[in-house]
Formats: C-alpha cells, sequence, structure tokens
C-alpha cells in the first residue's frame, strides 16, 4: 500500500470519526436543498444539531 493510499484511508478514518464528514455531507446537502442560502458556519450547525436531538430524543434514555 502506497504512503499517500495510507494517508488518504487515514484522513478519512478521522474526518468519519470526529464527525467533520457528517458536517461536511450537511453542507453539500444544504447547497443542493438551498442553493440560494447560505451554508451554516460549523458552530451554527453544532447548534442546529444539538437543539433537533434535545426536541426529538428518539431512543436516547437521557
Amino acid at each position: 500500500m502506497s504512503p499517500r493510499r495510507l494517508l488518504d484511508g487515514l484522513r478519512w478514518y478521522v474526518s468519519e470519526f470526529t464527525g467533520e464528514a457528517e458536517y461536511d455531507r450537511y453542507c453539500e446537502r444544504h447547497r443542493q436543498a438551498h442553493p440560494q442560502a447560505p451554508v451554516p458556519t460549523r458552530r451554527e450547525y453544532e447548534v442546529l444539531r444539538t437543539r433537533h436531538q434535545e426536541l426529538r430524543p428518539g431512543s436516547r434514555c437521557c
């Protein structure tokens, strides 16, 4: 395995693990659904995500 491919795999794994990839996917969906609207910053996205989780707790125990 080449060092470049190993580094790309590691970068992907860290991005998925930290949640950065989730924000990137959200931005892409937002751009497609609302092309004229500004994309929320990472901080704004986290606030929206937290509010959504609090309003719809689903299967959380607490």
